[in-house]
């Protein structure tokens, strides 16, 4: 479906390195078509344009969320009509581009649930791929992922699940300390799935060598793996030393401290990716939900398993994400926008259309009041929200 070209302009542009003025964007079609300072947008338009007057508000390119479970009441992996709801809530609160996250369960229902998100986002440029948060994870730090299920990576598994996702799985968790999972790290990184490493025991030297071996994400960093020891720095000191590998961090005040969030962005600048790690409940009620095959209880908004109480993922959106990253740790707008947009983008491989309005980028905006809420969202030309 074509889309009428649409300029937004007298914006304050953040995007990249550029925090730039009474900036303008034109989109044609899917496409950033030109941009510029000043009223030279005027001579863009054409009668079928539409135009919208930032009045001095903030654009930047559309968020992007590598790890997402859920939102609306619904799990991506109720199929079509739960990733339609899944993606409204989102695109409402910022997020143009999302890779949906399957949480442990048979490999043959993941094989599955990864053709359906495979068919989906053949149709539809909001998703960009799959992610498996399982099944090949450790127990001890299985968080809310159902250890009856969790196993360590055989070479048919691992076959089946890329044969099944088509070329859409973006990204896989793997513990890296168990059987058979550096050669399934290595598979994956050749098949361009982006291997992170997740829901762990290793240690720094076991999460080194699976940095060498192809993984280039930690997933939820500080969350479901050892903590930072001086004597022991663990697989977030070992990802924040390995200069290719991107940290995810969930930026909800719960998962970690915003004075923790600050060490990340200072220990691995430029390579921090603020996700939801969103589950059903985000931007629905409190109440009991189910995270794969197991119960949560959602309460002022947090959620945890019924039996353990584990943290069971979050409700959050990305513009809080971002508003917690200004506002509570401190960080620059320039930083925060970026591990919203650049990073993610460059963690899957898609730096070189996505997370930038620059002309021949994606035409995903997202136009933010003073104190950074939406105000207007477009994915691929359109107006979302």
């Amino acid at each position: 479906m074509s889309t009428a070209p649409v300029i937004i302009h007298s914006a304050l542009l953040v995007s990249g390195t550029d925090t730039v003025a009474d900036a303008w964007v034109r989109f044609d079609g899917d496409r950033v078509a030109a941009r510029g300072i000043g009223d030279d947008w005027r001579d863009e338009v054409a009668e079928v344009a539409e135009v919208t007057d930032a009045a001095g508000r903030f654009l930047t390119a559309g968020f992007i969320d590598i790890h997402c479970h859920g939102a609306g009441g619904a799990a991506v992996d109720e199929g079509d009509d739960g990733i339609e709801t899944v993606l409204a809530v989102h695109n409402a609160h910022g997020t143009t581009r999302s890779v949906l996250s399957l949480v442990t369960a048979p490999v043959e229902r993941l094989a599955n649930q990864l053709s359906t998100i495979a068919r989906f986002a053949e149709r539809d440029p909001r998703v960009l791929g799959a992610h498996l948060e399982g099944p090949f994870l450790d127990r001890e730090f299985r968080g809310a992922h159902d250890p009856g299920l969790l196993r360590a990576p055989d070479e048919a598994s691992v076959e089946l699940l890329l044969d099944a996702a088509g070329g859409t799985l973006r990204q896989i968790t793997i513990a890296p300390e168990h059987d058979g999972a550096m050669q399934a790290i290595a598979r994956f990184a050749e098949a361009d799935v982006k291997v992170a490493v997740g829901h762990t025991g290793a240690d720094f030297e076991t999460a080194l060598a699976a940095f060498d071996a192809g993984a280039t994400i930690l997933t939820h960093a500080f969350n479901g793996m050892r903590g930072i020891h001086h004597r022991a720095p663990g697989p977030v000191v070992a990802a924040m030393r390995a200069d290719q590998v991107t940290l995810e961090i969930i930026n909800d005040g719960v998962h970690v401290h915003p004075d923790v969030v600050r060490l990340a962005f200072a220990g691995a600048p430029g390579r921090v990716a603020l996700v939801t790690d969103a589950m059903a409940a985000t931007g629905s009620a409190d109440g009991v939900y189910v995270l794969g095959s197991l119960e949560v209880v959602v309460t002022d908004g947090v959620a945890r398993l019924r039996e353990g109480g584990s943290i069971a993922g979050s409700t959050l959106t990305q513009d809080d994400a971002l508003r917690r990253a200004v506002f509570d740790c401190g960080i620059s707008l320039h930083e925060a926008v970026g591990a919203l947009t650049v990073t993610p983008a460059a963690a899957i491989g898609r730096a070189g259309d996505l997370g930038l309005l620059d002309r021949g980028f994606a035409a995903d905006a997202v136009l933010l009041d003073a104190e950074l809420r939406v105000e207007a969202v477009w994915g691929a030309g359109r107006r979302l929200a």
